[in-house]
């Protein structure tokens, strides 16, 4: 038997240069299932996402997703891209290791915890405003810091980069006056120890940023951070707190799991 995809429309172009298409997987040109390919909407196109990759529970097991997937990277390449990404839920083991299995490596995964309440702080720890003096310095540093953490996971250089100012420019439009953004400094007995940026729009809280100072490693201020995060998820009226953690950050993932958060998604790249 012979699994293809065909197109169920004409290939999409966008004003931006951004492609995509719906496919459905066939089998002798019987539908069993389908997915969605397109540019990608960050990075352009140079990189392509495969999306919603679905096979009908009567023909899995058979070879059919990973057929699917192999000619959607070869539609890719005929597009011109350079690197293939998926978004894989959490739980899916079976697409795990499907991805795994074609040669796709783990960047990073999203996280969620429930909020029932707002915790208290330890003893002589407490967040307030980052300050206008405060906020430049800190900008410029992690805007470099992030760029590195997508370089080193096997995005370009140039693409890590426009993709930090990109980010930074639509997450704080107004700097510390952006809508639903808490920029926070974390003391402990009236020192800095820490920094928090979490966002509260849409209906979860988000940690973009936390980070306790290098100096102050070691005592616990990560994890007050991450209770203060949740204290303004509470205050902020919002039942759940996600953030992202990038794969290899052992540290970040033991503290995160030790607090409750739980694995959503995970990004998986691959270079073509």
């Amino acid at each position: 038997m012979t699994t293809t995809l065909r197109p169920t429309e004409p290939l999409q172009h966008a004003a931006d240069g951004a492609r995509s298409r719906h496919y459905r997987v066939c089998v002798n040109g019987r539908p069993v299932g389908e997915l969605r390919l397109r540019t990608h909407p960050v990075f352009g196109p140079s990189a392509a996402v495969v999306e919603d990759l679905r096979v009908d529970e009567a023909d899995r097991g058979r070879g059919r997703a990973t057929v699917a997937a192999l000619a959607a990277e070869e539609i890719a390449r005929g597009w011109g891209c350079a690197r293939v990404e998926a978004e894989v839920p959490a739980g899916t083991a079976a697409a795990l290791r499907l991805a795994t299995a074609l040669g796709y490596r783990h960047r990073n995964r999203t996280l969620e915890k429930t909020v029932d309440t707002a915790p208290r702080l330890p003893p002589g720890s407490a967040g307030r405003p980052m300050t206008e003096a405060e906020f430049g310095p800190w900008l410029a540093a992690l805007k470099e810091r992030y760029a590195s953490s997508w370089a080193d996971r096997g995005v370009p250089v140039d693409e890590a980069r426009a993709k930090s100012e990109r980010d930074h420019d639509r997450l704080l439009p107004a700097g510390l006056a952006s809508d639903d953004v808490v920029l926070s400094v974390l003391e402990h007995e009236g020192v800095p120890v820490g920094t928090l940026w979490l966002s509260v729009a849409g209906e979860r809280g988000f940690v973009y940023y936390v980070e306790a100072d290098a100096r102050f490693r070691g005592r616990g201020h990560g994890r007050t951070l991450m209770l203060l995060a949740e204290a303004q998820t509470s205050a902020a009226g919002k039942p759940v707190l996600a953030l992202n953690v990038f794969t290899g950050n052992a540290p970040a993932e033991r503290l995160y799991e030790s607090l409750g958060y739980r694995p959503v998604t995970y990004s998986m790249y691959k270079e073509l």
